[in-house]
């Protein structure tokens, strides 16, 4: 039996094909899986591609680098950087995913910190520790902006008081405000010490930005003898000696920053700063990492860590273009035989310190003939892994552990987005304050600390001026009644009365409600009878003494007079909007009659004066009258019409229509330009009513040709008192035949003398 042929071998495959796929086809799917996030899958496409090559491929070895870098096994991501540097220079904008890479192994994922920096922090409420009266005024007087304890405090037209620096002019903020002496005072009773270092804070930051820096050095250690473990004051400290370098000095200020809060991104930019400034280049970088993985988003930390790497891992000696001479490939595959046997990380898993079996080595590295491959991955690993260890917490590898310096901030506290470890609360600025300063707020609000300077009283609805003065609302809408100035500094106050922006200090009425609850409530108390007692409607109802008014007819008003205005406001503050409207008397001062008025709408102008749109309700008799802040008030009860019936009623039916059809003809019949100026003042003739007895004051078209009729004063006010409908529908036919007769005589008159000339 003979022996089967042997089949014969394969042929051999194009180093650019496999299977059938050409190299680009392969290439565009590794592309496609970095892309889509599948980085385990595109760096064995890579590397793949990369064994098959005779000549390295620079593109190529930065894609693998890339791929590997966001897989996390960055010894392998290092590997196949420093090959591509071999090629040809490299550029810090090239190493962006093996900084973020780094950034993410140095112990923080990107977006999970936005939310935890230092601040005050919420959870201490809850930590089972009483909160002291002296820390709940502490915390409700902190800058809702910057977290801290108000520091020069400034009251926005909105109400919200923030620090001064935080108010500082800005697109949405255009107007800077002057300190709140109210909330100022306040605040140097209770904190002095506190207040004072903030100041000697301020004086620093002054200085500094004025380049004194030797004597904001000397400011700044003042106000860190008040409060020796305040790190905004550290990081100003640590700041100047920048300046000055002297970096040792600077790097320990920095690292105690660091070490109370380890999620404040200034404090590891600055140490980085101190230690390249001591030529610390790995330090540097792991600060440098810090900050990156702190704010993922900043493009100024992207390249100073790009930077720095360079300067790290890829050193100007090494980072030249080398060619593959023959000697030089027979040192590499020695190299990377001795990896090989010593169980490189590049084995399968590529993690460092894996414990895999030797035969399940990679594929790549048992090939001796990839001695490109070799050249790209195996060069300086075992000094990569070291370097990597000197400035990661721990090894890196796929599953790291998430650290900060000297395991300061325990992973379990930060996968909760927001939360802020204990120990960092407990050292923050605002908790170590008091314990530092060593003092105790003056915890004693009265009534003296909220009195408003106009009306000697507690601040009720307080309000603050661009000056910082604070005042009842009531009582500075009255002082603006009489001039457009602050009452204290005599400020001009115009903006703010053309806005009429009188938006309630929030802080100040929150403090007064919880230290001051009893003296609110006998405050709001005497505001509330106050305003009940202006409600009236038949007793004390404001008079304003102008002009002649009648139901149902539209009545415009030009307020300027400062007694008006509070009277105004005040009808519209009782939500009545009704006022009394009375001609004035020699004798008596004001009318026997007057018609009751109702506001529609009020237009306000920046000198205060405003137009008030009103229209007549019903009419009164003034029973007394009297004087309030000014303005006339009355006690008063409202007429109404006496209804006839029968035949009367049928009577005055017919005599209502008589006296309709009279007036509409008396209309019609006069000049163009006559017509339009009462249309313009007073509106259309309403029409006529089919029941003239349905309004209690009577039909509005009668009350209509009564304001307009030329009569005078004594007139209209006799008719504006008649009760009785048909007495007013006589002594309008009576007016309006002698109004007509005297149209007609002068229409003849000048028709004479017409003729004659």
């Amino acid at each position: 039996m003979s022996p089967e042929p042997v089949p014969p071998p394969p042929p051999p495959q194009c180093p650019r094909c496999d299977g059938g796929e050409s190299f680009a086809q392969r290439l565009e799917k590794g592309d496609e899986a970095l892309a889509a996030g599948e980085y385990e899958m595109a760096a064995e496409l890579f590397r793949s591609l990369l064994a098959g090559l005779e000549q390295p491929d620079r593109g190529l070895c930065l894609r693998l680098g890339d791929a590997l870098a966001r897989a996390g096994r960055l010894p392998e991501a290092l590997g196949a950087f420093r090959g591509a540097a071999r090629l040809g220079a490299l550029r810090p904008e090239e190493l962006g995913e093996l900084a973020g890479g780094l950034a993410r192994a140095a112990g923080l994922r990107e977006g999970r910190l936005s939310a935890g920096r230092p601040g005050r922090a919420p959870e201490a409420a809850s930590e089972g520790r009483p909160a002291s009266a002296a820390a709940a005024l502490r915390d409700l007087l902190g800058c809702p902006r910057c977290r801290r304890l108000l520091h020069q405090p400034v009251t926005l037209p909105c109400g919200l008081t923030v620090c001064e620096r935080c108010a500082e002019p800005g697109p949405a903020r255009p107007q800077v405000r002057r300190v709140n002496v109210v909330l100022s005072g306040l605040l140097e009773k209770c904190f002095p010490a506190e207040c004072r270092r903030r100041r000697l804070a301020g004086q620093a930051r002054s200085l500094q930005r004025q380049h004194q820096t030797q004597a904001a050095l000397l400011r700044c250690d003042q106000a860190l003898d008040l409060a020796p473990d305040d790190n905004s004051l550290l990081l100003l400290r640590a700041e100047l000696y920048l300046t000055l370098k002297n970096y040792e000095q600077a790097l320990q200020d920095a690292s105690a920053v660091c070490q109370n809060e380890p999620l404040l991104t200034k404090g590891h930019h600055i140490k980085a700063q101190a230690l390249s400034g001591l030529g610390r280049s790995k330090e540097v970088l792991k600060e440098f990492l810090y900050c990156l993985a702190l704010n993922p988003e900043c493009c100024a930390v992207k390249k100073e860590v790009q930077k720095v790497m360079c300067e790290v891992f890829f050193p100007a000696s090494e980072n030249e273009h080398q060619n593959l001479t023959s000697s030089i490939q027979s040192r590499l595959m020695s190299q990377c035989h001795s990896h090989v046997n010593t169980r490189s990380p590049l084995e399968e898993g590529g993690n460092a310190g894996s414990s895999e079996n030797p035969s399940e080595k990679s594929d790549v590295l048992r090939n001796t003939s990839s001695s490109v491959l070799s050249f790209i991955l195996g060069l300086h690993f075992e000094e990569d892994k070291k370097t990597l260890e000197s400035i990661l917490p721990e090894a890196p590898s796929s599953g790291l552990k998430r650290q900060l310096p000297n395991d300061m901030v325990d992973a379990q506290d930060l996968s909760t987005p927001g939360k802020i470890p204990k120990k960092d609360m407990d050292s923050s600025p605002q908790r170590s304050m008091n314990s530092k300063i060593g003092e105790g707020p003056e915890f004693s609000i009265d009534v003296t600390d909220f009195e408003c300077a106009l009306c000697m009283r507690l601040l009720f609805e307080p309000v603050t001026t661009p000056c910082g003065h604070t005042f009842c609302l009531k009582c500075l809408e009255r002082c603006l009644d009489h001039a457009p100035h602050c009452p204290l500094c005599k400020d001009k106050l115009s903006e703010l009365l053309a806005s009429r922006n009188f938006n309630i200090t929030i802080l100040a009425e929150e403090l007064i409600f919880r230290y001051l609850s009893d003296e609110l409530s006998d405050r709001k108390r005497i505001y509330d009878e106050e305003m009940m007692e202006l409600s009236n409607l038949t007793r004390d109802v404001p008079i304003f003494v102008c002009a002649m008014a009648f139901p149902t007819v539209p009545c415009p008003l030009h307020v300027f007079e400062p007694r008006y205005r509070l009277m105004i406001r005040r009808c519209m503050e009782t939500g009545t909007k009704r006022f009394g409207m009375c001609l004035s008397a020699e004798h008596a001062g004001i009318s026997e009659y007057g018609c009751m008025l109702e506001i529609k709408d009020v237009r306000t102008f920046p000198d205060g004066s405003s137009v008030v749109d009103a229209i007549g309700i019903s009419r009164f008799r003034v029973l007394s009258h009297r004087h309030r802040d000014g303005y006339n008030t009355a006690d008063i009860e409202y007429l109404e019409d006496e209804k006839v019936e029968g035949p009367e009623s049928e009577e005055l039916a017919t005599l209502h229509d008589s006296v309709y059809q009279q007036s509409v003809s008396w209309f019609a019949s006069l000049q163009d330009h006559m017509k339009e100026q009462i249309l313009s003042h007073f509106g259309i003739m309403p029409d006529r009513e089919s029941e003239p007895q349905s309004n209690p004051s009577g039909p509005a078209w009668s009350w209509w040709i009564l304001a307009v009729l030329p009569l005078e004063r004594k007139a209209q006010l006799a008719i504006l008192g008649m009760t009785l409908l048909k007495e007013r529908l006589l002594a309008i036919r009576r007016i309006l035949v002698i109004i007509t007769r005297k149209m007609n005589s002068r229409q003849e008159l000048l028709n004479n003398r017409e003729r004659k000339n």
